[in-house]
C-alpha cells in the first residue's frame, strides 16, 4: 500500500500524527542544500560541476554502507574527502588542492533549503522538540547549522558518531531515541532520501518521506507514513498554526 499523499491545505489531521512531540531531521539533502556548491562554485567547476557534486555524494553515501559493510568505521569527515577524491579522478579534474580545499569547506557552510528554518521556528514555538540525526561528525553538523541559522532551532545534534556506524543501522535510529527520552510512538523522522526514511521505518518510528523531486518510493517493503513534497508541509500535517 503507497503511503499517505497529503494535501495540508485540503486534508483533516492524520492520526498517526497525533501523538507526535518530538521531530527528528535528517541533515544533508533534507535541512542543507547539498547542491549549493554548484550555484557557488559554478565557474570554477565549469559544465561538469553538477556531476561532479552528484557523484561525489553517490560516492559519499556508498562509501558510508560499505565501510559499516566491512567493519571498518571511519569518521565522515574522512569519508567526504575520499569521496571527493575519487570523484575528482573519476571526471579527470586538473589535480589543485586549492580547488578541492574549497569544495570541501562548502560541506561546512551549505545553504538551508528555504522553508527549513521557518519550519523548524514553528514546530519550536509550538512545543514540539527537534533533533537532526545525521552521518555528519559533530564539527560539520555545528558548521553547518551555525552558518545556516539552523542551530538556535534544533535541542539535538545527533552525529552516528556516538554508535560507531552509519545509517540505516537501526542503532543509529535507537541513539536518537535514547537522547530525546521520548517515546518511539511520539517521535517523527523526517528525511528528503528514500533509504533513510525506509530504515527509520524498519527500526519502527513514524516517517515522512520529503519527495522534493517526484521519485518513485524505494523497493524496500518499507513505506513512510506520509509523503510530502516539501518541509513546509509539515506545518500542515502536524496542525500547526502558521
Amino acid at each position: 500500500m503507497p503511503s499517505r499523499m497529503t494535501d495540508p491545505a485540503t486534508s483533516p489531521a492524520i492520526d498517526p500524527f497525533c501523538t507526535i512531540t518530538a521531530c527528528v531531521f535528517d541533515a544533508y539533502g533534507t535541512l542543507f542544500d547539498i547542491a549549493s556548491p554548484v550555484q557557488r562554485m559554478g565557474p570554477r567547476l565549469g559544465e561538469k560541476g553538477a556531476e561532479l557534486i552528484g557523484l561525489w555524494r553517490r560516492r559519499q553515501l556508498e562509501y558510508s554502507w560499505l565501510r559499516s559493510l566491512m567493519n571498518r568505521y571511519c569518521d565522515f569527515w574522512q569519508i567526504t574527502e575520499e569521496s571527493l577524491d575519487y570523484a575528482l579522478g573519476a571526471l579527470k579534474f586538473p589535480a589543485d588542492a586549492g580547488l578541492r580545499q574549497d569544495l570541501l569547506d562548502t560541506f561546512l557552510t551549505l545553504d538551508a533549503f528555504p522553508d527549513a528554518v521557518q519550519t523548524l521556528r514553528l514546530l519550536r514555538e509550538n512545543g514540539f522538540r527537534t533533533a537532526i540525526l545525521s552521518n555528519g561528525t559533530p564539527t560539520m553538523l555545528h558548521a553547518a547549522g551555525d552558518a545556516a541559522g539552523v542551530t538556535p532551532l534544533i535541542d539535538l545534534l545527533l552525529s552516528v558518531e556516538s554508535t560507531g556506524c552509519y545509517k540505516p543501522d537501526p542503532s543509529v535510529y535507537r541513539h536518537a531515541v535514547q537522547r530525546l527520552d521520548v517515546p518511539p510512538e511520539r517521535v517523527l523522522f523526517v528525511s528528503a532520501n528514500g533509504w533513510d526514511v525506509a530504515g527509520a521505518t524498519a527500526y519502527g518510528l513514524r516517517t515522512v518521506w520529503i519527495n522534493r523531486n517526484g521519485l518513485p518510493i524505494e523497493e524496500l517493503g518499507l513505506q513512510p507514513t506520509a509523503t510530502l513534497t516539501s518541509l513546509s508541509n509539515l506545518v500542515g500535517l502536524l496542525r500547526l498554526p502558521r
